[in-house]
């Protein structure tokens, strides 16, 4: 195989910013009665756990890198819902629907899909478990994004699947929108920040502003109440706060953790007061999905996962790698598009180290789109270097400010990132 160039590689992730398999086997690995190997290993194969922005990305890039490669994607989910732009559902800029792709590209690339979850990875057998079978690999890629810490407020754990988070695109986003198009004229809706680190972190302070928008627009006696577990806005700050202007109706509280939610009453609860609403949306504190903890990926904080800066190889497990809101330690932003060059970076090392030859050191990069009101919206672009090893922060732009050029330019972005993952 040729190996891949720099210019290569920034040719095919969109400048370097990450813009942008005969058929999915349908595989049901967890059927009744499988035990052992559910599908035995006849090649070099690469495993990736999880179809989000990193481990989708990197499956279509395994398989353009070196197609002589077995790749087989574990990902439960029928179709891919883009969190980025999900935001614009709550405000009905935007359908669940068109947010919604199939895993039809990978399939031509020859991308094989097990769908199903998988429940434990043994990295020293290099196996992972599905239902009650397994399925081997040469490396395997996790790209498992979040999951939340219930118990860190009072209450949730046992009302989380009726307290909204929609922090994960699907089927709580429609219902939030729903429950906001409800909402009585006068009525109260109270969202929540989980203190650093989360996923998207300039996500919470987009949906406020498109809260607020609709609100204003639709129901101009109701009013949003943002309740911010950090002392400021932890993303575009002074961006979102000159937005903000635009809309009386936002009450934002810095400082205001949720320790308490009460579904009954109604209420949530910080360590100062306690808040009255109509709709709720709380997002609760994060960590790296339950597969990384189950294979003790996870550092000393039980949280995110430590990688290696180039290879994205766990400092805690060898031969298996973890991309995306999972990880820690790099200055990039738990972001779709900063996953996105983490799964072509990746592909490329996973490539190279089953050939026996040198990893190239490529860094990520960053693009991130925030939709301010209906047609407006702010930007962020992060770039980045390889120093020893590490990756390091040479640049950051923001937007001037507001426009409808931004908002556009974001749209070609959306569709370029989309293909760049899925196409």
């Amino acid at each position: 195989m040729t190996p891949v160039t720099r210019r290569d590689f920034l040719r095919r992730s969109g400048a370097g910013l990450g813009l942008a398999a005969a058929s999915v086997a349908g595989l049901s690995a967890c059927a009744s009665g499988v035990k052992g190997d559910v599908m035995p290993k006849t090649a070099r194969r690469v495993v990736i756990i999880g179809g989000g922005w990193g481990g989708a990305t990197a499956a279509r890039y395994v398989r353009l890198e070196d197609p002589a490669i077995e790749v087989v994607l574990i990902e439960p989910n029928l179709a891919f819902v883009s969190c980025p732009f999900s935001n614009l559902v709550l405000s009905g800029l935007r359908t669940i629907e068109s947010i919604t792709l199939k895993y039809d590209g990978l399939a031509r690339r020859g991308v094989k899909m097990v769908r199903d979850t998988a429940s434990a990875i043994e990295p020293e057998t290099k196996r992972v478990r599905v239902g009650d079978g397994y399925i081997e690999y040469d490396r395997l890629i996790v790209s498992p994004g979040v999951d939340f810490q219930w118990d860190q407020v009072e209450g949730l754990a046992q009302n989380q699947n009726t307290v909204l988070h929609a922090w994960k695109a699907g089927p709580q986003t429609a219902e939030l929108a729903r429950q906001i198009a409800a909402m009585p004229d006068g009525g109260v809706f109270v969202l929540t920040v989980p203190p650093i680190a989360f996923r998207c972190p300039p996500g919470p302070y987009e949906r406020a502003c498109q809260v607020a928008w609709y609100l204003k627009t639709n129901k101009p006696r109701a009013k949003i109440v943002v309740l911010d577990s950090n002392p400021n806005v932890v993303s575009k700050t002074a961006l979102f706060r000159e937005a903000w202007k635009a809309y009386p109706n936002l009450d934002y509280r810095a400082s205001a953790r949720v320790i308490a939610v009460d579904p009954g009453a109604r209420t949530v609860r910080t360590e100062f007061e306690s808040v009255k609403y109509d709709v709720l949306n709380l997002i609760p504190p994060q960590r790296a999905a339950a597969i990384a903890v189950q294979a003790d990926l996870v550092g000393a904080d039980k949280r995110w996962c430590e990688v290696d800066h180039v290879t994205y190889e766990s400092v805690k497990q060898k031969g298996v790698h973890v991309l995306g809101d999972a990880t820690m330690g790099l200055p990039v932003p738990k972001s779709g598009n900063a996953a996105n060059a983490m799964g072509k970076i990746c592909a490329s090392a996973v490539v190279q180290l089953l050939s026996d030859k040198p990893v190239q050191q490529i860094p990520p990069g960053n693009t991130c789109y925030s939709w301010v009101s209906d047609r407006e919206a702010i930007a962020v672009v992060n770039s980045y270097k390889i120093d020893n090893g590490k990756v390091v922060q040479i640049e950051q732009k923001l937007t001037p400010g507001q426009s409808a050029a931004v908002a556009q330019r974001s749209l070609g972005w959306l569709q370029s990132i989309w293909s760049d993952m899925l196409a």
